[in-house]
């Protein structure tokens, strides 16, 4: 086994505009607890997690308090607060980390089916390689356009939809972020890695189930999942 510390970041720091409600999206309920103690709780209940650090709205760091205590999130170690954006978000959470090297799994808050099986092949594939991602493959046809007109149809194959944890080796993840302050040209953490060629990124499988709560259809479809998984839980 490796002697690396296993971190969890989960980003909570969406503000709920694309949702259109004034609470932000992970503080929502789903099922009688809130996505945000939905999320926390798969972590916490993973073996190989070490510690959980969560990133969120500044005004907000007093409720998430609340939730890890009442819920005993004991794996918990910091709630720090998060930036204007998902990359400065990051940015924060990484550099909250004392130690020099480890592996960290960065996971949006605003998806709560994240599986035991999908971190669990997170961490063990970051004994050997130094990026990875979560990904599905596209079922969709994807097309490539420019001024409302198609230009491109790329075969499906070799198109995937990238989900995450994504998890990186903790000095890779933040000269990553130092390489890229003054850049916010960015959609996640492996953009980061991508632009300054530090890594190759590995796929670890996701799940269809693994979705982002990003609009109010997603919570609907997210309740259906919640009574799915209870449903066959029993």
């Amino acid at each position: 086994m490796s002697e690396l510390k296993n971190y969890a970041i989960i980003l909570a720091s969406g503000s709920g505009t694309r949702f259109g409600s004034e609470k932000p999206k992970q503080f929502m309920s789903l099922g009688g607890k809130t996505i945000f103690e939905h999320t926390i709780t798969v972590f916490q209940n993973s073996p190989l997690t070490d510690e959980i650090i969560i990133a969120t709205n500044h005004e907000y760091i007093e409720f998430a308090n609340k939730l890890v205590e009442t819920n005993k999130f004991y794996k918990v170690t910091k709630i720090i607060a998060g930036g204007k954006t998902r990359k400065d978000s990051s940015y924060n959470a990484v550099h909250s980390i004392e130690q020099d090297e480890g592996k960290v799994l960065i996971h949006d808050c605003a998806r709560p089916f994240v599986t035991q099986n999908i971190i669990e092949d997170c961490y063990n594939a970051l004994e050997e390689y130094d990026a990875i991602t979560t990904a599905i493959p596209v079922i969709d046809t994807i097309v490539e356009i420019k001024d409302n007109k198609i230009i491109n149809i790329p075969k499906r194959e070799k198109l995937n939809r990238v989900q995450t944890p994504q998890g990186f080796k903790l000095s890779l993840i933040k000269k990553a972020h130092n390489l890229s302050v003054n850049d916010n040209d960015f959609t996640d953490d492996c953009g980061l890695i991508i632009k300054h060629k530090l890594a190759e990124i590995h796929i670890v499988a996701g799940s269809p189930d693994n979705i982002k709560i990003t609009y109010p259809k997603d919570l609907i479809l997210a309740r259906e999942i919640l009574k799915n998984k209870l449903s066959t839980s029993h």
